[in-house]
């Protein structure tokens, strides 16, 4: 049997005289004249050559030992989700194991009642302040909170969880009319308003007949007692939010929690068409999707009591509501209050985008910017996500100063986000940051990225509350064997129905409970889900060719010098044309690199620059694979942006497309007259 050497032995030892050798030894022994050579340059070199060299293997021994390393994703990347063996082609999280989906993530915290006991925040002062005038607690009484984000609308809405009240928001971009049409759909006779002006809009429907259930309006800041009298005259008490507290305060009422199939909100979608439609969500909607949240980003990132939440989204809309001001001076607000969590829209994202590339105003500026994107965006690819970069410090830190420096996670939705703004803000701020897809239906997401899959393009697998499906639609050739159609979702978090409105519930609830989105999607390899166009807002041109405009703009916005952009077309005409309003923090310096100067209102009004801006859309549009009659034909440029404010936009930054057609009537018809096809 033949076995090792056991050169232990004398005989073995002079057979094998390598095995007692000193690695010096052995060099000479050998007679290798490459390791001799190396050796004997190495004696001949002086003592600061020899710490150099030391030096730069230290260097190399640190930065092998420091190199950031990809974060650890939570499943494989390249399968996301998994179909479900139920017939109908839906998918589901991988980070879902168990049959059930998720409903609560800590076995104690079922409602939001118990998401406040578990918080340590509890206020039951208001909520008993209500009984004295003779309310009563239960999942029938319905309460109005008419107000700007501040600490109230939060202990208010705590009081209502308290005794299983129902909160209804009310933003005042709603308008008059919806705001009346609210509260009478939902019967409300109690409303929290922040100010005067607002207790009045409110008493001024009760004062025409508007809305005659109101009984009680509370405000929390001043007010004089001419309101007072006028409420009397009305048969309204208008009272402090102070004198409820105080008469909470001296008479507590039992809490009496609610039950997770309770409702907890009732969000009135502003929606671009028609009456607000009041979504009805209950207390398991809503834990079980920021369980399902807190199950995707297990071992990433962990709340505690230490970070800092800007809200800056109206707390009317479940986006903000879920994670928990003027955008324009937004940004001064952030490096005040220095958040380390932060929800945000594409619209601020694309201004952030702007602001700082437009800053980059010399060759050498947008070189350097340029280099430094490309190398922390090759990280990202690798699953790297840092800010202590070389990179970060010459380049980045001053963008993330400008967020308050410590941000640690941020998460964008409510409306599709450009791939070059994603990944540039990803990389510049170097921070978690996932993007989500959802709607107030389904509570929020229904959708998110995964932790260490930083690419673009995609909103992410199912989340762990829910299953997703595509379904035919036969008009825009979306078939779902294919991978593609309508986005379909059915889980906990996908809401009751809409208050008192059967017909419209039976349009987004299918008999099976599948709620259709009317957003078209498409499965990537990967299990991701990539939303591709619009299924609610299309409609044919004069030659039968359907169209979705939202996917026409949000190619178009990737143009440098555009903000916002509104394409028109409908049966009558057979192509397209557009309102484009011009960044005014780009525009100038856009307009001076072709040799065109002028006042910002100028430069709108220049031909010559409008035709420039038009071929860039277009250039754009055939690069992103726009079909040739899906590109405007003409463009008028607008100065001043849509806003919520002047009614052009939802509060969630959607266009409000009828108000758009209205609103540019006029400069619509000039655009077809002038245009020959």
């Amino acid at each position: 049997m033949v076995g090792t050497p056991d050169c232990g032995s004398r005989q073995q030892r002079s057979e094998f005289p390598f095995a007692t050798m000193q690695a010096s030894d052995l060099v000479t022994h050998l007679r290798i004249p490459e390791l001799w050579e190396v050796r004997q340059f190495v004696r001949s070199l002086p003592p600061s050559a020899l710490i150099g060299i030391g030096t730069i293997a230290a260097l190399i021994a640190y930065w092998y030992a420091t190199r950031p390393k990809p974060q650890k994703p939570p499943c494989d990347l390249t399968k996301q989700s998994v179909e479900v063996q139920s017939g109908e082609l839906a998918r589901k999280s991988v980070l879902l194991k168990q049959k059930d989906l998720i409903t609560s993530y800590y076995v104690d915290v079922r409602t939001l009642y118990d998401v406040m006991k578990r918080g340590l925040v509890i206020s039951k002062h208001v909520g008993s302040g209500l009984f004295t005038r003779g309310y009563r607690p239960g999942n029938n009484q319905f309460v109005g909170i008419f107000a700007q984000n501040r600490p109230e609308w939060v202990i208010i809405e705590q009081a209502c969880y308290t005794y299983s009240m129902v909160v209804v928001p009310l933003y005042d971009t709603l308008g008059d009319e919806a705001i009346s049409y609210i509260l009478n759909k939902a019967d409300i006779a109690i409303v929290f308003c922040d100010t005067q002006a607002k207790a009045e809009s409110v008493l001024n429907s009760v004062e025409s007949k508007q809305t005659p259930d109101v009984k009680i309006i509370v405000i929390m800041d001043p007010f004089g007692t001419e309101l007072k009298q006028r409420g009397i005259n009305s048969g309204v008490e208008i009272v402090s939010l102070k004198t409820i507290e105080y008469a909470g305060r001296d008479q507590k009422w039992k809490p009496k929690p609610p039950q997770p199939d309770d409702l907890a909100v009732i969000c009135f979608t502003s929606g671009t068409t028609g009456n607000p439609k009041g979504a009805m969500l209950t207390h398991r909607n809503i834990v079980s999707n920021f369980s399902a949240f807190v199950k995707v980003t297990e071992g990433q990132w962990v709340a505690s009591p230490s970070d800092i939440h800007i809200s800056y989204l109206p707390l009317a809309h479940m986006f903000e509501r879920l994670v928990q001001g003027d955008i324009r001076l937004l940004m001064d607000d952030i490096k005040v209050l220095r958040p380390t969590i932060f929800p945000v829209v594409p619209r601020l994202l694309n201004r952030m985008y702007d602001k700082i590339h437009s800053q980059a105003n010399s060759f050498l500026k947008r070189w350097i910017l340029q280099i430094a994107t490309w190398r922390k965006t090759a990280e990202l690819r690798k699953g790297i996500m840092r800010r202590n970069s070389i990179w970060d410090k010459l380049v980045f830190r001053k963008i993330q100063d400008s967020l308050g420096g410590q941000v640690k996670l941020m998460v964008t939705g409510a409306a599709p986000v450009s791939e070059t703004v994603l990944t540039f803000i990803r990389a510049a701020v170097g921070c978690q940051f996932y993007e989500g897809y959802g709607q107030t239906e389904c509570t929020a997401d229904c959708s998110m990225t995964l932790p260490g899959d930083w690419s673009a393009g995609h909103v992410g697998a199912p989340m762990p509350c829910n299953l997703i499906k595509l379904v035919d639609v036969e008009e825009m050739n979306y078939f779902a064997r294919a991978g593609e159609g309508e986005i379909c979702i059915k889980g906990t978090n996908v809401f009751r129905g809409y208050l008192k409105d059967p017909e419209k519930t039976a349009e987004a609830l299918d008999n099976h409970s599948w709620l259709h989105t009317g957003d078209i999607g498409k499965w990537l390899p990967n299990g991701t889900l990539k939303i591709i166009d619009r299924k609610k807002h299309i409609f044919k041109l004069a030659q039968g060719e359907y169209i979705a405009p939202e996917k026409i703009e949000n190619i178009y916005v990737r143009s440098e010098p555009v903000a916002q952009v509104f394409v028109h077309g409908d049966s009558l005409q057979a192509f397209l044309v557009g309102i484009v309003v011009p960044d005014p923090e780009v525009l100038p310096a856009w307009a001076q690199r072709k040799n065109i100067t002028g006042t910002f209102e100028e430069l709108c009004k220049n031909k010559v620059l409008k035709d420039a801006i038009l071929a860039n859309l277009t250039q754009i549009g055939k690069e992103a694979g726009l079909k040739s009659f899906e590109q405007v034909k003409d463009i008028a440029l607008y100065p001043e942006m849509f806003t919520v404010q002047n009614g052009l936009l939802t509060p969630t930054f959607k266009a409000k497309r009828a108000e758009l057609r209205k609103f540019f009537r006029s400069q619509i018809a000039e655009l077809y007259k002038n245009i020959t096809v």
